[in-house]
């Protein structure tokens, strides 16, 4: 019997997920020593910041991964939205995609797909990653605009540079690695060289994968496409990938000043996403991103000039249907982005931050003819879309005492969105294309938003072993493209419209309304008198969102009666501004539990996420919250070996979204085992995920689309959420220079 068939997992209640964590932590605390621990540490602070880097457990998590979010997995409040191999979405405390300010070298990436196929972070790879810092919840206006739920910030290596006096020096990194389930393998190589002025450096990464295989049947074994060849009943289709990615930079450092210009080079030959009706079949993105850094008398400067070019193809993948001559969907889009920003001391317990930014994103979504009713003209889902975003704050900070430290701040924005007018396949069928089209054309689709957030957090330290915080935040998000300009109530153009992977189809509204959230947290840190020995940390917020960008039904065009009331079945919805409540709390906590000359030392590490969501308006829970999940990993280090033993705990998600059909599933728990061992020039990764070989389904996993008529509403049957992997053997080698 599996284990999402027992009623424990079904049953990870809230509470007592809270009385085990805090019950090992305690246990922890009582043997703290004074070590520090090899896995991802949470920082000092009692805010609810979290750095990962080299130092910090980064090279064990980077030693297989293809996924940039993936990094992040394990992290209080951190959750991830099922998409393909490469392009996992983040989710911070229930906030997902790009209610999320994510940043990658300090460039705001956007995404170029009515899927969201190519996320920001797929833009880097995970070898390329030298940290991670993601901040949730209540975060300083300096490190996000335009977004609600927290931001992260990704960095690749810093340049390298020789001493002065000293010859030139050199580094460089070569890594391959494989996993067993999917037949994954890949590579990467990293070099650089850096004089006392001049650096340069070159990155590189592929990866090639074949559709990975559930720990059981889940669905009848038949062609995905017509005159196919069988989909084994436990393979997941469309979840096939391959890309390369190259990244050239070159540095001067003159004094206290650095400039930094980095070209970056990405092609995806192919990526399934068996949450969606299509497959990326290509995307190509070029990205030039000039930074500067320089110290000065009275304080730092940063400025920072960038530009993204992506073309992005979407069509049936070879596990589907193929319609003849395929149905190409194309995309366009082009982003150009500045920012300055200082930091000013001012005495010894003053700090002002200030900051100006600007965004230009250009989109165009096209979908070329293909004959019959889809004919003989283009389509256009979105026809030169603009969003061009104008910002400015001001920060200031204060040690009030040793004890008593304070944050406020002040951002204002201006969000402007535009599209031109738009044509169907073939306006002369007015039932189909023209009728939609001719009421979009009519309406207004310039739209300015001025928006602004406000940003305070007070922190207290009564001692050197503990502290507190109290945060507060009000945050705003203008709707982005898809969300405003889609147009068609035809079912097969709607269904090309979702970036959430619940398999219905999305109808774009212009007049949508800013999302405002305003979000009040409580922090606390509790650690040894030295913090490495023991730490125990928990925040808990609430966030109350007015036009919350959700969906309804969609009851007009050609959405027919029954679509209002369809139950178990994918359906047609429209986004719509209506208001919401998220609350939760996370509690993380690490410790030495024993250490001995013969054994070596050995650490415990949990964390522990609740959270719900509801929309106030119809009184449902929001779509896609991940249920109550703990995660306990404990740790071996011996000489020149680790060891680490992890299990992953997740609650059944009974409590869905009725408006969208949301899928429930079935709780589980998962144990992944990892060893490395590492010299002074090389290291050897090898790991078994899903030790158990254990059949479950993510929470935020999607619905299953990946084979079969997927441009046809429910053709594909409803009610399978995509399975996560079965059993994988991972490997992988990286070698130092």
């Amino acid at each position: 019997m599996k284990f999402e068939d027992k009623p424990f997992a079904d049953r990870l209640h809230p509470p007592a997920c809270l009385t085990v964590a805090i019950l090992m932590c305690w246990g922890v605390a009582a043997r703290g020593e004074d070590q520090a621990l090899p896995a991802v540490t949470v920082t000092a602070t009692p805010t609810t910041e979290v750095m990962i880097n080299k130092k910090r457990g980064l090279a064990e998590r980077q030693a297989a991964s293809t996924d940039t979010t993936d990094l992040l997995r394990g992290q209080p409040g951190f959750s991830m939205y099922g998409a393909g191999g490469l392009s996992g979405l983040p989710v911070l405390r229930g906030m997902a995609d790009d209610r999320l300010r994510v940043r990658v070298n300090g460039m705001d990436l956007q995404s170029a797909c009515p899927n969201h196929m190519n996320a920001p972070l797929s833009y880097i790879a995970p070898s390329d990653v030298s940290s991670l810092t993601v901040q949730a919840g209540v975060t300083p206006v300096s490190a996000g605009g335009d977004s609600l739920g927290g931001s992260i910030d990704v960095r690749g290596a810093p340049p390298v540079f020789a001493a002065q006096g000293e010859p030139p020096v050199t580094e460089g990194e070569v890594r391959a690695f494989l996993r067993s389930n999917g037949q994954v393998r890949g590579a990467s190589a990293r070099a650089a060289w850096g004089g006392e002025a001049w650096s340069l450096s070159y990155s590189g990464s592929t990866a090639q994968a074949r559709n990975y295989h559930a720990a059981q049947p889940f669905k009848a074994a038949e062609p995905g496409t017509e005159g196919g060849s069988p989909v084994p009943g436990d393979e997941v289709a469309s979840s096939a990938y391959h890309y390369l990615n190259h990244d050239f930079g070159v540095a001067l450092r003159l004094d206290h000043h650095l400039l930094k210009l980095n070209v970056g080079d990405q092609h995806v030959f192919f990526e399934g996403y068996p949450n969606q009706r299509m497959d990326m079949t290509d995307n190509q993105n070029q990205s030039v991103n000039l930074r500067y850094e320089g110290e000065y008398e009275w304080g730092e400067l940063n400025a920072r000039l960038s530009t993204q070019r992506t073309r992005h193809a979407m069509d049936m993948g070879t596990d589907r249907y193929q319609y003849g001559t395929g149905m190409p969907m194309l995309t366009r889009a082009d982003t150009d982005s500045g920012e300055l920003s200082a930091s000013i001391p001012l005495g010894e317990i003053d700090t002002i931050k200030t900051g100006a930014e600007y965004l230009r994103y250009t989109l165009y979504d096209w979908w070329p003819p293909v004959g019959g009713s889809m004919g003989p003209q283009t389509f256009w889902n979105i026809d030169n879309g603009r969003r061009n975003r104008l910002g400015a704050y001001a920060e200031w900070s204060r040690n009030w005492h040793p004890q008593w430290q304070s944050t406020i701040g002040l951002r204002r924005e201006r969000v402007e969105t535009n599209a031109s007018d738009v044509q169907g396949y073939n306006n002369g069928l007015a039932a189909a294309w023209g009728d939609d089209a001719a009421a979009f054309n009519a309406r207004e689709h310039r739209h300015v938003d001025q928006n602004w957030d406000l940003s305070a957090q007070l922190s207290h330290q009564p001692s050197a072993r503990s502290g507190l915080e109290l945060g507060y935040a009000r945050k705003t998000r203008s709707p982005n493209l898809y969300q405003r300009y889609p147009w068609s109530t035809n079912s097969m153009a709607a269904l090309m419209n979702n970036f959430v992977g619940d398999g219905n189809g999305y109808i774009g509204r212009e007049d949508l309304r800013p999302e405002v959230a305003q979000t009040l947290s409580v922090a606390g840190q509790w650690r040894a008198a030295e913090p490495q020995a023991w730490q125990i940390k928990a925040n808990a917020y609430v966030t109350h969102i007015d036009d919350y960008i959700d969906a309804r039904r969609c009851d007009f065009g050609q959405c027919a009666a029954a679509n209002l009331s369809n139950q178990n079945r994918f359906v047609l919805l429209q986004y719509a501004n209506q208001s919401a409540r998220i609350e939760g709390m996370d509690i993380s906590g690490k410790g030495m539990m024993v250490r001995s000359e013969a054994w070596g030392r050995f650490d415990l590490q949990g964390v522990l996420n609740l959270l719900r969501g509801i929309n106030l308006d119809t009184h449902q829970p929001l779509y896609n919250m991940m249920p109550a999940n703990a995660t306990l990993s404990l740790t071996q280090q011996l000489e020149r070996w680790a060891h680490t033993l992890e299990w992953q705990l997740v609650a059944g998600k009974h409590q869905v979204s009725g408006v969208r059909n949301e899928i429930p599933t079935a709780g589980y728990s998962l144990l992944n085992w990892r060893s490395n061992l590492a010299w002074s020039k090389a290291r050897l990764d090898l790991g078994i995920d899903n030790l158990l070989d254990r059949f479950y389904r993510p929470p935020l996993g999607g619905a299953y689309l990946g084979q079969g008529n997927s441009m046809a509403s429910n053709v594909i049957p409803w009610g399978q959420v995509v399975p996560g992997p079965g059993r994988s053997f991972t490997a992988a080698l990286t070698l130092l220079y």
